[in-house]
């Protein structure tokens, strides 16, 4: 019988997330995705101590992600997903939580301090670290876009505002499951590109205005009669969601609804786990962001002329909704 695991047990598990995210980082996934290579083939490719490149070769057999036969590897299939070429790669993801890596190393400052010093805002991210986290974004919701599109109905609505809308991912589920709908996708304009090859892949462009700004500072595109924030509450400080809500209201057409996709904790913050652990995320990751519960979001909804504040759906997948209207 295998031994109980132990609070050191889980103290280690972070050995194995580094040397998974090394691969990732070198992309050994990918080249060994094109064809088995020596350790030595590999160091070469990959400008690598030889040494130090097959320590973690072989400790990723040992995780069952890669095969081997005498020096030359090969990728298991349970590694695929982390290639590049894969129709359901999440590769993007990863290296996502690459760059989560350095913030989550300044959490014991953050815990005395309040604040990662070392974190720069959202919108001041690189090219590198944006594209990450805009790819990371779709992987994280195109399963589960598709979910909450059926699971909310917008057959009586004629436009959606996207605010923040990445590369469209939820744009695209709710205008695949509403014929009617037309959208006007609203993110940075660094990211609006990419939105738009994903939108002329989906082959709804047509259906879909692309508008480039910062919703923090500009205003938003007016006349929809529906709104959308999707994963965008956790990474704002409360005071920026107020601002927020206030400026949503103002650019909905009378009687607009605004729809919020995140995790909506109870009022303990405790459930769902997974929403208590995030809000460290944003803690070490943001200047203010944190996981809200239910109370807290209706009070400043209603403070900026919202009504009919439902909790629609209880998630523990980043899946909460909260759905209501403008009434004043």
């Amino acid at each position: 019988m295998d031994p109980k695991p132990t609070v050191l047990d889980d103290l280690r598990a972070f050995m194995q997330s580094r040397i998974i995210l090394t691969a990732v980082e070198l992309d050994l996934f990918t080249l060994l995705e094109e064809k088995p290579l020596t350790a030595a083939a590999l160091a070469e490719r990959v400008s690598a101590d030889l040494r130090a490149l097959r320590r973690i070769l072989d400790c990723l057999v040992i995780f069952g992600l890669l095969d081997a036969a005498g020096d030359r590897y090969r990728l298991a299939p349970a590694a695929e997903p982390l290639t590049a070429h894969h129709p359901q790669t999440v590769l993007p993801m990863a290296r996502h939580l690459n760059h989560l890596w350095d913030n989550w190393s300044h959490l014991t400052a953050v815990v005395r301090t309040g604040r990662n010093h070392h974190q720069p805002p959202v919108t001041e991210k690189d090219d590198d670290n944006l594209a990450a986290f805009i790819q990371a974004m779709h992987v994280a919701g195109r399963a589960l876009a598709d979910e909450i599109a059926a699971d909310v109905d917008l057959s009586g609505f004629g436009c959606l505002l996207d605010i923040g809308g990445a590369t469209g991912t939820y744009t695209i589920a709710f205008l695949q499951r509403n014929p009617g709908l037309r959208a006007i996708l609203f993110d940075l304009p660094r990211v609006v590109p990419m939105a738009d090859r994903r939108l002329q892949e989906s082959g709804l462009r047509e259906r879909v205005m692309l508008q480039p700004g910062d919703f923090y500072t500009d205003d938003l595109p007016e006349g929809a009669d529906v709104a959308l924030l999707s994963a965008i509450i956790h990474q704002n400080s409360p005071g920026q969601n107020e601002a927020l809500f206030a400026r949503i209201h103002r650019a909905l057409a009378p009687r607009g609804a605004l729809l919020i996709r995140d995790h909506i904790m109870t009022d303990d913050r405790r459930y769902p786990p997974a929403g208590a652990v995030f809000a460290i995320n944003m803690l070490v990751g943001t200047h203010g962001g944190d996981t809200y519960t239910f109370h807290e979001l209706e009070h400043q909804l209603r403070a900026c002329g919202f009504g009919e504040i439902a909790f629609h759906r209880h998630g523990e997948r980043m899946d909460g909704l909260i759905w209501c209207r403008k009434t004043s």
